[in-house]
C-alpha cells in the first residue's frame, strides 16, 4: 500500500479529467502526471534517492504540490517546513530530519541563507528556488524542464512518505515519521466519511505544510477529484472561488470558519453545490458552531485528532445531539480516557484520551525515547483532556499542558473561552495561566474584537467575570490584541501568551 503511483493512475485512467486548479493554473490529470514525473527526473537527477530526505520551505503553490507527488514517485521523503519560522527554527528542523536538499522561493531565500550559517543545517545540503537561482540557488523549472520522466519506485507501505513536524505550541517540534500507508489510509477513510467521489471538487486554503491539508488532499487524490489550492487565505476570494469552481468540500481551521461568517454571502443560498465545511486544527466554539449551522447546515463535520494519527469526527447526522462534542472514532480505529495510572475511567470522567488506529505514525523521527514515552501498547497518549459519554462520543476539555491550577483547583481554559466568544464584541479569545504570588496560577485572556465592535478590556473582563460559573474562574487580566500568535496550522500559541503577559 503506496502513494507512489497514484497519480499515474489517474494520468491513464482519467487523463481528460480536471485535477489542479491554482489561480489561472488549470491542469488535467494527465499534464499533472506528465509535470510531476518530470519533477522526480530532475530530483533523481540531484541525487535524491528512496530514502532521502526532501525539505520545502515554501507557501502554497502548485510547485509544493508537484514536489509532494514527485517524492511518492522517488520514494523520498518529503520535509513540510512552514514559512513562517525563524532561521533558527528552520536551521533545527534541517539538522534534525538530515535533509539533503531544501527547495523554496524568493521570499525565503533570505530566511534560509540565515539558517544555512549555522553549520549543522548547511552541511551536505543542496538549495533550489522555484522563482529564479539567486546565488546558491539551482533553478526548479530550469531543472525540471531538462530533467527526463522518472517512473514510480517499487515502494512498500510502511516505507516513509513524509516527515511533519509537530506545531510546538506545547514545546519544541517533534518530527512525526508518516508511512506511504498511512496516506493511502487517509484516502481511502476520508473519502468515505466526506462522502466523496471523483466529481467531488475540494477547496483548500489553509497552509498545506500542516497535516490538516492531507485530510481532504489524499481522498481527493485517492479518487481522482479537482483540487482547487488557494495560495493564502481570503474570505472573499474563498467564496468567489468555491462559487465559480462548483466547490463541494472544504477544509478550514477555526479562525478561518470565523472570518467566514462574516462575510454575507457564505451562505447556503450562494454556495449552493457546497456539501461538506471540514473544521481542523482546534476546538470550534460552540457560539460558532450554532453560528455555522444556521448559515450552511448540515455540512459541518469537525475533526478532533493528533497528526500521530487517531481522530474522532463529528458528523451532520450527529450535530443535533451533539453539537457540543467532537464526535466519535471513525472505523477501525479507538478511543479511550485514562487516569493518572493509565487505568480507564467510567463514561463522564475527565481524563487523558488515548487511541490506537491504522493511520498511526512510524514514530517521532530519530527520537525512539519519546516514541515509547507516547506510544505504549499500542495506544497514543494524546496530552489532551476529555470524557466519553454513554454514546461514545468525546468532548474535549482542554490540552493538560494548558490546565490552570490556581489554589490547588483545576481551571479549564476552554470552559471561560466558550463564555467570553458569546460576547458580540469578540471575535476571538484564548486564556492561559499566568503565575500569581498567592494563588500559584491565575487565569488570564488575550481577546481580539470584531472590526467594527468596540470596548474596553475591563469592561470586557467585568463581563465575563460576573457570568463564568465559579469565581476561581475569573480573570485576573484581560488583553485586547490585533490577532491571536498561531502557527501554520493556524493553532493559536499559548505559550508564546504565556511568555508575553506571565513571564514564562
Amino acid at each position: 500500500m503506496e502513494i507512489g503511483s497514484l497519480l499515474s493512475h489517474h494520468g491513464r485512467r482519467r487523463a481528460a479529467a480536471l485535477a489542479l486548479v491554482c489561480g489561472d493554473l488549470r491542469l488535467t490529470y494527465a499534464a499533472f502526471d506528465a509535470r510531476v514525473a518530470c519533477v522526480a527526473g530532475a530530483l533523481g537527477q540531484l541525487g535524491l534517492v528512496r530514502g532521502d530526505r526532501l525539505a520545502t520551505l515554501l507557501g502554497n503553490c502548485p510547485e509544493l504540490l508537484e514536489v509532494f507527488w514527485a517524492a511518492a514517485r522517488l520514494g523520498v521523503v518529503v520535509v513540510p517546513i512552514s514559512p513562517l519560522l525563524r532561521p533558527p527554527a528552520i536551521a533545527t528542523l534541517l539538522h534534525d530530519c538530515g535533509a539533503a536538499l531544501v527547495i523554496t522561493d524568493a521570499a525565503h531565500t533570505a530566511a534560509l541563507d540565515a539558517a544555512f550559517v549555522i553549520p549543522e543545517a548547511s552541511r551536505h545540503r543542496q538549495r533550489v528556488c522555484i522563482d529564479g537561482a539567486p546565488p546558491g540557488y539551482a533553478d526548479y523549472h530550469a531543472l525540471v524542464a531538462a530533467a527526463l520522466p522518472a517512473q514510480p519506485v517499487v515502494l512498500h507501505g510502511d516505507d516513509l512518505y513524509n516527515i511533519m513536524y509537530s506545531s510546538g505550541t506545547t514545546g519544541l517540534p517533534k518530527g512525526i515519521a508518516i508511512s506511504h500507508a498511512a496516506r493511502a489510509r487517509y484516502g481511502a477513510l476520508f473519502a468515505g466519511i466526506y462522502r466523496m467521489t471523483p466529481e467531488s471538487v475540494v477547496l483548500h486554503a489553509g497552509a498545506l505544510v500542516f497535516n490538516g491539508a492531507f485530510l481532504t488532499l489524499m481522498p481527493a487524490l485517492y479518487l481522482g477529484c479537482t483540487y482547487v489550492l488557494l495560495r493564502r487565505f481570503d474570505a472573499a476570494e474563498l467564496v468567489a472561488t468555491a462559487r465559480r469552481e462548483r466547490v463541494t468540500h472544504i477544509k478550514l481551521v477555526p479562525s478561518q470558519i470565523v472570518a467566514l461568517l462574516e462575510h454575507p454571502e457564505f451562505a447556503a443560498e450562494h454556495l449552493p453545490d457546497l456539501q461538506m465545511i471540514g473544521s481542523v486544527g482546534a476546538p470550534l466554539m460552540l457560539e460558532h458552531k450554532q453560528a455555522l449551522e444556521r448559515r450552511l447546515p448540515g455540512r459541518l463535520y469537525e475533526l478532533y485528532g493528533l497528526t500521530e494519527g487517531f481522530m474522532t469526527i463529528l458528523e451532520p447526522r450527529d450535530l443535533a445531539s451533539k453539537l457540543s462534542s467532537v464526535g466519535a472514532p471513525p472505523p477501525f480505529q479507538q478511543i479511550r480516557i485514562v487516569d493518572e495510572q493509565r487505568e480507564l475511567v467510567p463514561p463522564g470522567t475527565v481524563g487523558e484520551i488515548i487511541g490506537r488506529s491504522p493511520l498511526l505514525m512510524e514514530g517521532y523521527y530519530g527520537r525512539p525515547d519519546l516514541t515509547a514515552a507516547a506510544v505504549i501498547d499500542g495506544w497514543m497518549y494524546s496530552g489532551d483532556l476529555g470524557y466519553l459519554d454513554d454514546d461514545g462520543f468525546l468532548y474535549l476539555v482542554d490540552r493538560k499542558k494548558d490546565l490552570i491550577i490556581s489554589g490547588g483547583i483545576n481551571i479549564y481554559p476552554r470552559d471561560i473561552e466558550e463564555i467570553l466568544v458569546q460576547h458580540p464584541a469578540v471575535r476571538e479569545a484564548a486564556v492561559f495561566g499566568v503565575p500569581d504570588a498567592k494563588w500559584g496560577e491565575t487565569p488570564t485572556a488575550a481577546v481580539v474584537l470584531h472590526p467594527y465592535a468596540s470596548i474596553s478590556a475591563e469592561d470586557l473582563r467585568s463581563w465575563i467575570n460576573a457570568r463564568v460559573a465559579a469565581g476561581f474562574q475569573k480573570l485576573s487580566m484581560l488583553h485586547l490584541l490585533d490577532d491571536l500568535p498561531r502557527n501554520a496550522a493556524g493553532k493559536t500559541l499559548k505559550r508564546e501568551l504565556r511568555e508575553r503577559f506571565g513571564g514564562r
